[in-house]
């Protein structure tokens, strides 16, 4: 099977050989046929299965004939985060790149003004994440029922985070008329609801079981005898330093966990970089850009960062925490051993994790994982270096000494009052911290409603001299 066997129109043909790609995945041949012929689309696929290209190349054959309005799109993707966004934008514009069409990108972190003057102009392709949509919409700047194609891409993880209410009521903005493409690794009951009520008869296309992890993966687990973060870190540094390691993905639970990882491994000559909700837009994207591109080896990460993106060539992810949900298990280890290479896993196991192992083991459908043995005497050295760290931090009695020597009190400058650079370094970086967007993915009541402009973003928290003392607690 070849892309010429799936009624795709001769550019778009052109633009898939000049990407270097000539088969289409399961997923794809079986979903690109039923999109092209008009049909509402149901795909189930794990993530790593070509989903954006089964909706990216029938859309834009589609659209291909016909011309946008003012302020009414012709189609609408909907995708759960801004870095899955832009990754559909980047699809667009490589398979679309000998159609004239024209596409917007609304998401949080990116000035209004420069979104609200290409929907002025009219675009063809609107790509968004749900609360900037609607923020668009309710401000009148942007009307859906033009709309004649829609896409819903990680259904399941808009489930998660919160977007059901938002997503049924964009549906209901648009056309019945519309053709709708709906994409999901797994189906609960209430995405079942969703598709139950908004499509049409919809073609249903599964290539793989909900919730199973690929062939080409080595899952392995090293079981860590005790809960304290310092010894987890030293561990976490033997494994990346394994000469097979060529690059790699540490995920966390928590947003605070990942900047306190991210800092320590900078510390100890790692080239690492944190990626999470609560960070700046522009930020997010250039790290995402260098993990791509090879000049940044370790990203630290959120499960913002877990879902659909498309990071081609990842040797190894390392589960720092064991997922509380074991479906995340699935999406974390999902980001290696993509498009038939091999990949290899490691997670991180304490004692207090058995029971949410047990929930992973269940749902992957395996009886263990092969365990790691990191040699005799491994965690007793750690321990003993934890506890040599902490007797050479200095107290909070030593801290207060010195603060107390003139660092954090006000002194004269020239007949008048200033703050010591002492004090005002730790309060910029913190008031800085403070400034930029909570993303989309964080599910507030404000949709994006930080300060619009990226560029105004500081570095985020976690990283130089003046990390605020509550993120190293």
């Amino acid at each position: 099977m070849t892309f010429d066997n799936l009624g795709l129109e001769p550019k778009i043909l052109n633009a898939l050989a000049e990407a270097g790609y000539d088969s289409p995945t399961p997923i794809q041949e079986k979903a690109i046929p039923e999109a092209v012929a008009g049909r509402d689309v149901l795909g189930i696929a794990q993530t790593g299965t070509g989903k954006t290209a089964s909706f990216t190349l029938p859309m834009i054959h589609r659209l291909s004939k016909g011309r946008a309005r003012a302020r009414m799109p012709r189609s609408l993707v909907l995708a759960p985060t801004r870095e899955l966004a832009a990754q559909v934008a980047d699809s667009f514009e490589k398979y679309g790149k000998h159609h004239k069409l024209s596409m917007a990108l609304l998401i949080g972190g990116v000035s209004f003004a420069d979104q609200d003057a290409k929907l002025t102009r009219g675009v063809d392709v609107l790509i968004a994440t749900p609360g900037r949509l609607l923020d668009h919409f309710e401000r009148g700047r942007l009307l859906l029922t033009g709309i004649e194609v829609m896409v819903v891409d990680e259904a399941d993880r808009m489930l998660d985070m919160g977007f059901i209410p938002d997503i049924e009521r964009i549906f209901k903005l648009t056309p019945m008329t519309r053709q709708t493409l709906f994409f999901s690794a797994t189906m609960p009951p209430e995405i079942k609801r969703i598709t139950d009520q908004f499509l049409s008869a919809p073609a249903r296309v599964e290539v793989a079981k909900p919730a199973t992890t690929a062939e080409t993966i080595t899952q392995r687990m090293v079981r860590v005898p005790t809960t304290d973060d310092a010894v987890k870190r030293h561990t976490l540094r033997a494994l990346l330093r394994q000469d097979d390691v060529k690059n790699g993905i540490v995920f966390c639970n928590r947003k605070s966990s990942v900047d306190v990882i991210a800092k320590s491994l900078q510390k100890h000559g790692f080239n690492a970089r944190p990626i999470h909700g609560d960070l700046a837009q522009a930020f997010r994207m250039e790290t995402l850009d260098m993990f791509r591109s090879g000049d940044l080896q370790f990203l630290i990460a959120s499960d913002v960062a877990a879902r659909g993106l498309d990071i081609p060539a990842v040797s190894h992810v390392f589960n720092y925490d064991v997922p509380i949900n074991p479906d995340d298990y699935v999406h974390r280890i999902g980001r290696t051993g993509r498009a038939g290479r091999e990949g290899h896993t490691f997670m991180m196991v304490t004692p207090k994790d058995d029971k949410a192992l047990a929930a992973i083991l269940r749902i992957i459908n395996l009886d263990g994982i092969e365990e790691t043995n990191l040699g005799e005497g491994f965690f007793e050295k750690a321990r003993e270096e934890a506890a040599s760290r902490a007797a050479k931090r200095p107290t909070s009695r030593d801290k207060s000494a010195r603060e107390g020597r003139g660092g954090r009190g006000r002194r004269r400058v020239g007949g008048g009052e200033a703050r010591g650079e002492a004090s005002q370094e730790p309060a910029r970086a913190s008031s800085d911290a403070n400034a930029g967007p909570r993303g989309d993915e964080r599910r507030g009541r404000g949709r994006g409603r930080g300060r619009d402009n990226a560029e105004d973003f500081s570095p985020p928290v976690g990283f130089g001299e003046n990390t605020p003392s509550f993120m190293l607690r």
